[in-house]
Formats: structure tokens, sequence, C-alpha cells
């Protein structure tokens, strides 16, 4: 299938009219990445099953992750995604489009993981479920089986950040960190959601909430990204280390800044998860 027309900020991001258009198409699978922190109290499975758009499987981030670590949903082995993903009926060869429930919050983290393990065509749908279903477009209730498929992964480019990556980044300057959490719980003033965790945010980085990139489930036009960047201190000429709760929001500002023609050099996927959760190393409060 030929790559969708750039339309929007994004050349990933494709219109609900163009989704629709194609939903019979055998070789484009439409992929509910919904995932809610437990604030939010709402059931992404549950909601899958009550209405999905037709055809779509669902990938599930908590279950396609390293079980081996501690740390919320973080990146599996490149040979756990391929047989997760192969089980759900993918392979690197079909274009696949990524929704969420919010219309933006989860599925650029899903979006950026098939591409990290490989996947060229893999989109993001625009304004993501609660468009879809403003228009009046069909759902489809149950769940999607499809026939096992085999995905090819590549090695990985050197784009998932450590600890001591960040470290070393800010250390040197080397890399802006930035922080797309709420700025409420980047200040300190509001607890984090995972037990054991504290409140505050890495020293010397930056706070460019995912919300604040966002409108009406959409990401914003680029002037105004350019002017939320610029009012939070970010220099887009710099190198940046993409970094949240717990790696989800990072690729939101991941999407943001490659729409930008500024894609970040990293993801921190330990994110405050894991700096939050180490007595050893410093936290701040308060906006810097």
């Amino acid at each position: 299938m030929a790559k969708p027309p750039a339309k929007s900020i994004s050349p990933w991001l494709v219109s609900t009219e163009w989704l629709a258009s194609r939903l019979r198409s055998p070789d484009l699978i439409a992929v509910d990445g919904s995932f809610y922190l437990p604030a939010q109290k709402r059931d992404a499975a549950a909601e899958y099953k009550e209405g999905h758009i037709p055809g779509a499987v669902r990938f599930d981030i908590d279950a396609i992750a390293d079980h081996s670590s501690p740390l919320p949903h973080m990146l599996p082995s490149a040979f756990d995604f391929a047989m997760a993903v192969g089980e759900l009926g993918i392979s690197e060869r079909e274009t696949v489009v990524i929704y969420d429930g919010v219309g933006l919050f989860s599925a650029p983290r899903v979006w950026w993981t098939f591409r990290l393990f490989g996947a060229e065509h893999v989109f993001i749908l625009d304004g993501g479920l609660p468009k879809w279903k403003a228009e009046g477009r069909p759902l489809e209730r149950g769940t999607v089986s499809r026939g096992r498929r085999h995905f090819i992964t590549r090695t990985p480019a050197d784009i998932v950040a450590t600890l001591a990556n960040v470290q070393q980044a800010l250390k040197t300057e080397a890399a802006q960190v930035i922080d797309a959490r709420p700025a409420e719980r980047f200040r300190g003033e509001a607890p984090e959601p995972r037990p054991g965790v504290r409140p505050g945010h890495i020293p010397g980085s930056l706070n460019v909430p995912s919300s604040s990139l966002v409108e009406n489930g959409r990401l914003l036009p680029a002037a105004r990204l350019r002017e939320v960047f610029a009012a939070n201190g970010v220099d887009l000429d710099k190198p940046v280390i993409a970094s949240c709760g717990s790696g989800v929001s990072a690729a939101t500002l991941w999407l943001a800044l490659d729409a930008l023609g500024k894609p970040p050099a990293q993801l921190y996927d330990g994110s405050w998860s894991e700096w939050g959760a180490r007595s050893d190393l410093p936290a701040a409060t308060g906006a810097k």
C-alpha cells in the first residue's frame, strides 16, 4: 500500500477519511493502542471489547513489555516483540494505523515502538477514536483474531536512553532532557501514580507537558508547537532526550518534535518511574 499523502503537520498522521476508505484493504491493519493511567479510571481492554474500529487488533503495552523489569511497560526484546505482534497478525510489511481512546496519548508510544523494531509503514490516526466516533463511523464489538504472521525485526537504532545516558547528557550538556509529565507532577506538587516513586523531577530537566502539545486529541499546528517549546526553554537546535513518567507520553513529545523536523536523539524508557524510585539519585521540585 502506498504511503498516505502528507496533508497534516506530521507525515505519520493519517485522517479518519483515509482510514475509512481503506479498512477493507488486505495489507492494512488498524491497531487499538489505548492505555490509561490509574487516575483516568478507564479499562482499555473492556472499552476495546465494547467498541473498536472494525478489524482493529489490540496492542497492550503492559502485556507486550519486558516482564523481567520491575518498571512499568518497558520495551520488550526484539524477539518478544516479533512474537507478540506476529500473534496479532502483523508483519513488518503491512500498513499499520494506530489509534487510542483519548485522541493522542498512548498511540504515539505504540507507533514509536513499531518503528523502533523495523516497521516502516506505521501511522497514527489523527484525532483517534474520539474523532472516529464523533463522525459517526462504524464500530465493532468483541475481539479480532487474525492469522499469525512473521514479523522480521531489525537491530534497533541507538535511540533508547538509559539512566547513565541521561546522567551523562546532563553532566556534559550534550542534550536537553525534556519531561512530558503534567506541570504539577514535574514541580512535585502532585503525587506520582506509582507507589515508591518520589514527587519532583530530574534536576536540570525541562518540562513540556504532552497535553500542551495537543488540542482536542490532535497535534497542534507547527507554529503553536514552536511557541510551546520556546515558552518552556527548549532550544530546537540542540539534541533532546524525551522523558516522562514511564515512557508513554514521551513519545508524544517525540512525535511533536519530529513534526518540526527535530526528532529527539533518544527516549528515556525508564523515565521518572526509574529515576524517582532511586533514593540515591537527586530529585528537584519547583519549576526548575
